[in-house]
């Protein structure tokens, strides 16, 4: 699932970029393979393609408060994606170099015993495998990061949905208690009109059962 995150945000830069041309590339010598050329090609074009969805992400940065928050955000990534385009792209010097230095070893080794010819093609095979076993490594490193990165958004977002269900109970808890309060108050306010109205009742009952006064003695 992490890997597939990563994945959609590089499938998004593509789309993003699509429009932008590739830069027109140089012809590879003619001793050069042309999976070298091909692969140098590919790695100028994503260059480009993905320059082009980070100069819209930027774009898209100034239009929100924290602009110096989402440029650096990006700028993260861009170094990220253009360093492992770098990287691509110095095995790939290694490895024309290499191939042309066995042209020439070859070339001399027209002339040479058979010995030697075998012991140069043993050294080309070996330079080849060590080749791929760097390409190898360096894919290995990047699902690496990649993952990590993800796991690290992974473990932010749960942190942060921790503390909302915290947040979210504390609030739950502070709304039980000012219900409980307003409850009391209504009930000690109906105790206490209660009481008053029994308090007028009882005055009211006194004043009309009050003896009528005595009447003064006749005159002698």
């Amino acid at each position: 699932m992490k890997k597939f995150a990563v994945a959609c945000f590089i499938a998004t830069l593509g789309v993003l970029a699509s429009a932008q041309p590739a830069a027109p590339q140089p012809a590879a010598p003619a001793d050069v393979p042309r999976s070298i050329d091909a692969d140098r090609a590919r790695i100028n074009e994503d260059r480009a393609r993905f320059e082009a969805g980070f100069l819209a992400e930027d774009a898209e940065c100034y239009k929100k408060f924290a602009v110096n928050s989402c440029l650096g955000k990006v700028n993260e990534r861009r170094r990220e994606v253009m360093g492992d385009l770098r990287r691509q792209e110095i095995l790939l010097n290694d490895e024309e170099r290499r191939i042309r230095g066995a042209e020439q070893v070859r070339k001399t080794e027209e002339k040479s015993s058979p010995e030697k010819q075998q012991e140069a093609a043993d050294q080309r095979a070996k330079a080849a495998a060590d080749y791929q076993s760097r390409l190898e490594r360096e894919k290995k490193k990047n699902e690496d990061r990649a993952a990590a990165k993800a796991g690290e958004q992974g473990n932010s977002d749960a942190s942060a949905a921790r503390l909302k269900g915290s947040q979210d109970k504390s609030q739950g808890k502070a709304d039980k208690q000012a219900t409980a309060a307003a409850e009391a108050k209504k009930l000690s306010d109906r105790q206490k009109e209660a009481q008053e109205r029994k308090a007028q009742h009882e005055s009211e009952r006194l004043k009309q059962t009050k003896p009528p006064a005595k009447s003064l003695p006749l005159p002698n």
